[in-house]
């Protein structure tokens, strides 16, 4: 029985190019999340409270 070295080497190749293409594309959205999480934050609601109104309680 021969082994067909075409077959193997085309599906390797295959399976070669898969792995990368998968590798960058999660690269890409490892990048994306990571800028999201730095810069997904809400800013302190400044709250200015008038000493002399008593309807600014809270």
């Amino acid at each position: 029985m021969e082994i067909n070295w075409v077959v193997i080497g085309v599906v390797v190749v295959l399976v070669i190019i898969l792995v990368v293409l998968t590798i960058r594309k999660n690269q890409k959205e490892k990048k994306k999340l990571t800028d999201l999480l730095n810069n997904d934050f809400k800013k302190e609601e400044k709250i200015d409270i008038d000493v002399d109104d008593s309807a600014n309680e809270k």
